[in-house]
């Protein structure tokens, strides 16, 4: 289970409570010197206090014992969702060359939409951004070891520096020079649609969101776009962003709890940090700045993630309006206090 899943999943699946990882996974408390299934019905412990194994005898060896409760030793078949992303993973990660999504699945014996979508659920990226995801974290391990620059390229799977920028660049959102451009040689299209927040526009690119915002007024919204992205082709297209649109619709209505589009938008690594964890609260629910900040690793770097919340620019797709301030105060909101007032408020009805 090492193998795959890191120390955020882990934590997610313990915090959930989520039972398809029973089997799976085992997590101890060093306060207590127990150890517990992720669905145990026990206490939540603090996060310091815990410490994750892939199985019972790695727990009882580490001077564990078994919770009575839960009763972590007592056979369990694995959630077979998770059983099959656990197949899946060690097939990419023992593969010598990048699996096809139609090929992995043939190997396991289901279909590529059932994989597709449990891979998804499971570990939150797709099995190919799994494998690229793998891909760019040896050749880092590679540099970081002391190995030379071309030899960790060849040794990661990359034939040139080029495919390593060009796959790269797929997580990182569009090219700093493009953005830098205004968006020259891009063509972007945009919707916009009435939502009980106002007038909604969504942009995007060929490879994903690249801005969804709130407005009063179409041209304002159509003016803020074209703004920022001055030299870029942009084009009124209703019918090609339906799917997104109609994505971005159900969630706000609360028909589609989980959102999950792709995003081309030109960041920092730290905005990206940010705003990936903002994924990660589930509606109904807030955090404060200096919880996010915490959560990432960087506690100093409250204002900071303020800044990141403040410059998202994908409304909902990076729910910035779950983050509040420290003293449960609003603080800000790009699109205005209303909204996100409307929308926390919209969201705890949901969940009530």
């Amino acid at each position: 289970m090492e193998t795959f899943l890191d120390e955020n999943t882990r934590w997610r699946a313990l915090e959930s409570r989520d039972a398809r990882f029973d089997g799976l996974l085992y997590y101890g408390v060093r306060s207590t010197g127990v150890y517990c299934r992720p669905s145990c019905p026990s206490r939540r412990p603090a996060r310091p206090q815990v410490i994750f194994f892939s199985s019972c005898d790695e727990a009882e060896t580490a001077g564990f014992r078994p919770c009575l409760r839960c009763r972590p030793g007592q056979p369990l078949r694995p959630h077979p969702q998770v059983d099959l992303v656990a197949k899946a993973c060690r097939l990419i990660e023992i593969a010598e060359a990048p699996l096809s999504l139609g090929e992995l699945s043939r190997q396991l014996g289901v279909s590529p939409f059932q994989l597709h979508r449990a891979f998804k659920a499971v570990m939150g990226v797709t099995p190919r951004q799994y494998s690229e995801l793998r891909r760019i974290r040896q050749f880092k391990d590679q540099v970081r070891q002391g190995g030379g620059v071309a030899t960790a390229l060849y040794e990661a799977g990359y034939g040139s520096s080029s495919r390593l920028y060009e796959k790269a660049s797929d997580w990182l959102g569009m090219t700093p020079a493009s953005y830098r451009n205004g968006g020259k040689n891009m063509e972007i299209q945009y919707a916009i649609v009435e939502t009980y927040l106002g007038r909604m526009l969504v942009a995007a690119t060929r490879r994903g969101v690249c801005a969804v915002s709130f407005g009063e007024e179409d041209d304002q919204l159509k003016a803020a776009l074209r703004s920022e992205y001055p030299r870029a082709e942009i084009r009124q297209a209703e019918a090609g962003l339906r799917e997104w649109v109609d994505a971005l619709l159900e969630h706000l209505n609360g028909q589609r709890p989980r959102l999950d589009l792709p995003l081309d938008v030109q960041a920092t690594a730290f905005q990206l940090r940010v705003w990936e964890e903002l994924r990660k609260i589930p509606r109904g629910q807030t955090r404060s700045y200096s919880q996010v900040a915490q959560a990432i690793g960087q506690p100093k770097a409250v204002r900071a993630v303020a800044r990141a919340c403040a410059s998202n620019p994908a409304a909902l797709v990076n729910p910035c309006h779950r983050v509040l301030r420290s003293d449960g105060g609003l603080g800000g909101y790009r699109w205005g206090l209303a909204r996100k007032e409307a929308l926390l408020a919209h969201e705890r009805l949901d969940g009530e």
